[in-house]
């Protein structure tokens, strides 16, 4: 027999490794366990206490607002009738509620479409003068809102689009665009110049790229966009506050602002909690369906290299 046989044997018919038994497996995996737990849990205590602190308020409303109080439409026992005070106030809450749909709608349409076709000129584009424009574009965040309100008001009057839904919805595009353009140039940014140089080598124009390839990259982008734009034009007060003289055109907020002191300056909380609940509901429901791509489009940019 050879060395390299005898060395063969020996390994071949040595002593077999120990293997771990089920029950130390499972101990191991249950240390792992507990001490995933013991990690998260602080993490876990954090986001809790914060999700209560904001949720906390919408839940006393929503309950406030069916419970019966003394002085309201609802004074025994649990149901809707501080509802039907809102819904039967002056041109009704459906009235209102097409308003600020109106409003809202029209904003985010132009909101989408102005800083689409902003942003993919400021990341695409090279152009005199392109840095400093975007510049002055992003300055207008420095400016108070409310101190533009007064001369957009003489500015609305001498267009004609005086106590109109289409002036609010304008005034509130032009508030929005800055941030609005800013996000969707990050986002083009984040997205390889390859990919539109490659649509046009196989024929696409510049538009078609756009179209075809570069919309599909920034949707979350857009969804991101739209969403604050929607939430800023149907919470907003001030601008419809100011612009708006028709009580029938008068959006969801400022109907429910007026509708607290409605009889001699007292203040029907249960229609007021109601019409809260009204306006709130809306924004939760746009904002658990779209969150995905709301975090999404935040983030586009925050990992381009």
């Amino acid at each position: 027999m050879t060395v390299a046989s005898t060395t063969e044997s020996a390994v071949t018919d040595g002593p077999a490794p120990p293997t771990p038994s089920r029950h130390e497996g499972r101990k191991k995996t249950e240390g792992m366990t507990i001490a995933g737990i013991a990690l998260r849990t602080p993490y876990w205590v954090f986001t809790g206490a914060v999700a209560l602190i904001f949720l906390a308020p919408l839940v006393w409303t929503a309950v406030a607002s069916v419970s019966p109080q003394p002085g309201t439409n609802q004074v025994d026992g649990w149901g809707f009738g501080n509802y039907r005070t809102l819904a039967a106030y002056q041109a009704g809450i459906w009235r209102y509620l097409a308003n600020s749909a109106f409003v809202s709608l029209l904003t985010v349409t132009l909101t989408l479409l102005i800083s689409f076709l902003g942003g993919y000129a400021f990341a695409r584009f090279r152009f005199p003068g392109k840095n400093l424009l975007f510049l002055i574009t992003l300055a207008i965040l420095m400016v108070p809102y409310a101190t533009l309100l007064i001369p957009l008001y003489v500015l609305l009057n001498q267009v004609g689009l005086q106590n109109s839904l289409v002036g609010v919805a304008l005034v509130l595009t032009m508030f929005q665009l800055p941030f609005s353009t800013f996000l969707m140039r990050i986002s083009f940014e984040a997205v390889p110049r390859e990919l539109d140089e490659a649509a046009m080598v196989d024929g696409c124009s510049s538009f078609g790229a756009l179209w075809r390839v570069l919309l599909p990259a920034v949707k979350p982008g857009l969804i991101t966009v739209g969403l604050f734009g929607f939430l800023a034009a149907w919470n907003d007060f001030m601008a419809p506050l100011i612009l708006i003289n028709d009580s029938e055109r008068m959006t969801l907020p400022l109907a429910v602002s007026n509708l607290r002191g409605q009889v001699q300056g007292v203040v029907d909380y249960g229609a007021t909690e109601a019409g809260v609940v009204v306006l709130a509901l809306p924004c939760i429901v746009l904002f658990l369906l779209l969150q995905r791509h709301y975090v999404r489009g935040f983030m586009s940019g925050a990992l381009k290299g």
